[in-house]
């Protein structure tokens, strides 16, 4: 289907059934690879993960939320990131060392980042579906510019700022996956270097 190895996340035979949001996913990323994100139903994706479709929807409300996986758990986590983060950090730099924190993964989880944001990326359902997502990304990012610049969240510098940092994240994406060898976090790095050159001390 594509040049990425969706052997990866395909499930074994005879595996135990999945229990949690990631493993979910995961499964369900190796069906969408291997066989195509509209090909693959919600039945494909509990009996290859054992469970009952009930279960499924304990876990995710449709089709199109399974390569987000644990994702509002990651938001969350990001979220208190930037809370931490002292006051004398210039502003970013505490958005870059966030997001890059937010993409630092556990190298067996890897493969399966690079698999979501390519489905993510390019499979139209999912990209419409994706508006919602970065809409929640975007809002923790720009209630932190808020805080820092004493103003509203949907003010115009603190919208912008969010925008620009998504952009900047999806530029990256797209970079990393054209390259097998490319490091996503030293992407990251490098675009927000980039960007607080031209930003200056905001």
């Amino acid at each position: 289907m594509n040049h990425l190895d969706a052997a990866a996340g395909r499930p074994r035979i005879g595996r135990s059934p999945a229990t949690t949001r990631g493993e979910l996913s995961h499964i369900a990323l190796g069906l969408f690879l291997e066989r195509g994100f509209d090909e693959t139903t919600v039945d494909d994706i509990v009996r290859a993960a054992g469970i009952g479709r009930r279960t499924f929807f304990r876990y995710f409300t449709s089709k199109n939320d399974l390569p987000w996986g644990e994702f509002d758990d990651l938001l969350d986590g990001m979220r208190a990131h930037l809370a931490s983060v002292p006051r004398d950090v210039p502003l970013m730099e505490a958005l870059r060392q966030a997001v890059v924190e937010f993409n630092r993964f556990p190298a067996d989880e890897i493969p399966f980042h690079r698999q979501r944001m390519w489905l993510l990326l390019n499979v139209p359902d999912l990209m419409a579906h994706s508006t919602l997502r970065y809409s929640g990304w975007r809002q923790v990012v720009a209630e932190f510019v808020a805080d820092r610049r004493g103003e509203p969240a949907n003010s115009l510098a603190a919208q912008s700022i969010a925008w620009v940092c998504l952009s900047l994240c999806l530029a990256a994406y797209e970079q990393w996956l054209e390259r097998d060898d490319a490091d996503l976090l030293g992407l990251l790095d490098e675009a927000f270097d980039r960007i607080a050159e031209a930003f200056g001390a905001v």
